[in-house]
């Protein structure tokens, strides 16, 4: 038998076949390996495919071969990542506003590979990309890259930030001059992805949405800030802000219908503390940072919840109150 131009790379190309055209669920004979691997202009006998898959074995691909009727089958049975794993980060990819359409699109395409071209049928099913929400900032991707970068180096980063306008077009924030932050970690919140770096101009904490910074810039400037971090918790910094919308931060008590118990533990976490007042109402004391969000998401819940104190915080959700009764009435 003529050997194939391919002939030193049976080996990888025999992985290739078993990984694409083989599950749990289907299966390929030694007669379809041979005809997939001429395919590839790459000849083979039984044997030295014998030989191969015991070498791929060795190498760890769980390479399973069943007799049905004289004839034995061979597919791949545990992988790197289980179907149900790739679903889920499909289903991130797809939920995630800072990753553009495109990026979402190609990102999606490169997970399918983990899978076998049917289980790959099944993302693709299940994929939703053009109509969601998107961020139309494609330098994405390269932000997280220079973050980590200054993170990695322990330098200040500069950069421009921007807003959209009504006419649908990015606006330069402080007049296109550039921030100068030691960016400290990264967190994905609401769907975005967020920089928490030290400002050392105004000494505090601050975030910033990623993708709508641009010409991000590594500096020479040793980061500032560390003391801040030192007992940083980005889980309770998260379920301080609202939408990661900024506000003085306060300790302000709520009062709840009993009903909202579930509400109240998946928005501050269970270790909240619940002080039942009577058969029908808690309150628990919570710092968070008093913003119009908040206030919108104390409203959002109806008759059943109440600002209690401070004063200064019932106060200013009066004065929200009315502006919307100007609004609205």
């Amino acid at each position: 038998m003529a050997k194939g131009t391919n002939q030193k790379l049976k080996l990888v190309y025999l992985m290739k076949i078993l990984l694409e055209k083989t599950d749990e669920t289907h299966s390929i004979t030694m007669p379809e390996i041979i005809s997939s691997l001429e395919a590839y202009d790459i000849t083979a006998e039984r044997k030295s495919i014998y030989a191969d898959m015991e070498a791929l074995r060795t190498y760890g691909m769980d390479i399973i071969g069943e007799q049905k009727n004289k004839t034995y089958y061979y597919h791949v049975g545990n992988r790197q990542f289980e179907l149900a794993e790739l679903k889920l980060l499909v289903d991130s990819v797809q939920a995630s506003k800072f990753i553009t359409a495109k990026k979402s699109n190609e990102l999606i395409k490169k997970i399918e590979g983990f899978a076998s071209k049917y289980e790959a049928k099944q993302l693709q099913r299940q994929v939703f990309v053009t109509e969601r929400i998107k961020t139309m900032n494609e330098t994405i991707y390269y932000n997280v890259d220079k973050i980590h970068a200054a993170i990695g180096t322990n330098v200040k980063i500069k950069f421009q930030y921007f807003q959209w306008n009504v006419d649908k077009k990015m606006e330069l924030r402080h007049g296109g001059e550039f921030y100068y932050i030691s960016p400290w970690a990264l967190t994905w919140d609401d769907e975005n992805y967020y920089l928490i770096g030290f400002d050392s101009e105004a000494n505090i904490i601050k975030h910033y949405r990623v993708d709508k910074m641009l010409k991000i810039e590594l500096t020479e400037d040793k980061r500032e800030g560390k003391e801040h971090f030192t007992q940083f918790d980005m889980a309770v910094y998260a379920k301080k802000m609202f939408g990661m919308f900024d506000g003085e931060e306060q300790t302000v008590k709520l009062e709840f219908e009993n009903r909202f118990a579930g509400v109240v533990i998946d928005r501050f976490g269970k270790n909240v503390t619940v002080i039942k007042t009577d058969e029908e109402h808690f309150t628990v004391n919570v710092n968070v940072a008093v913003s119009g969000q908040f206030l919108a998401w104390v409203i959002a819940l109806g008759d059943g919840s109440k600002i209690v104190g401070p004063e200064s915080v019932v106060s200013r959700m009066r004065k929200e109150i009315e502006r919307l009764n100007r609004i609205y009435l």
